[in-house]
């Protein structure tokens, strides 16, 4: 039974979030809709993050079998055909070994979250960006990211719905740059907890606006205590930019 690994593209505003729900549509039941109309086979796919409901992808990973054996171009394509008009692309199809795993086999993912610091509307990264109305100061966000590096306790930054067994997670990297008035901060680990990207961005926010000092990211990741983070960055800036294996 051949296994297959795909590369996809998401725009996550229509959907509830990458795993199938009974509440909404998902970026998982179209791909498995899509899979189903081109080979007559219900197969599962199988995701290498479960992206929450608004959240982006610009390079999400997913695994299936199929019984039958097809040209990786084949699959691709005739995904893409069957996924028209949802905003789901495959980048990229690959045959892989049986005990290949999307989420289990990764290594390394990358997630990647933008802010634009204007105060005119966004015209074109509606949805798809966390819009600030007043400038941040990115140096000093930048220096607090950096208290967060490290194998840590991040119950502070953890959803209280996350089903982790364990709040304890290694992050290597936790950058932020300026383009003009886009931020991108793009943080780096083997796996996150459930809100943790969109937990210390809403703490880098309040450092850029001057209302939190670097020592009170510190401090609020020492606490160990939900009650202790920041608000909660939006979901629509947040995207899954690469997954390592």
């Amino acid at each position: 039974m051949p296994r297959y690994k795909i590369t996809i593209e998401y725009d996550g505003t229509p959907f509830v979030g990458w795993q199938a729900q009974d509440n909404g549509p998902s970026v998982q039941a179209a791909l498995e809709r899509a899979l189903l109309a081109f080979s007559a086979e219900a197969a599962r796919v199988n995701g290498a993050g479960r992206t929450d409901a608004g959240v982006h992808a610009l390079g999400q990973v997913a695994h299936f079998d199929l019984d039958k054996e097809w040209p990786c171009e084949t699959v691709r394509d005739a995904l893409n055909a069957h996924l028209r008009p949802d905003p789901v692309a495959v980048l990229d199809c690959e045959r892989v070994a049986a005990d290949f795993d999307a989420r289990f086999s990764a290594t390394r993912r990358t997630y990647l979250y933008r802010i634009v610091d204007r105060r005119t509307p966004l015209a074109l990264d509606r949805q798809r960006a966390w819009q600030v109305p007043r400038r941040l100061d990115t140096r000093t966000m930048n220096v607090a990211a950096k208290a967060l590096l490290g194998n840590h306790d991040f119950t502070t930054f953890r959803s209280a719905q996350c089903q982790a067994k364990s709040p304890q997670k290694t992050l290597d990297r936790l950058d932020v740059k300026r383009e003009k008035s886009i931020i991108h901060i793009e943080a780096v680990a083997r796996s996150f907890l459930h809100n943790q990207v969109r937990s210390m961005v809403g703490a880098l926010k309040l450092v850029g606006e001057g209302k939190w000092q670097v020592g009170d990211v510190e401090r609020a990741l020492k606490a160990r205590d939900r009650a202790a983070c920041a608000p909660v960055a939006p979901a629509h800036g947040l995207y899954l930019e690469r997954v390592d294996y």
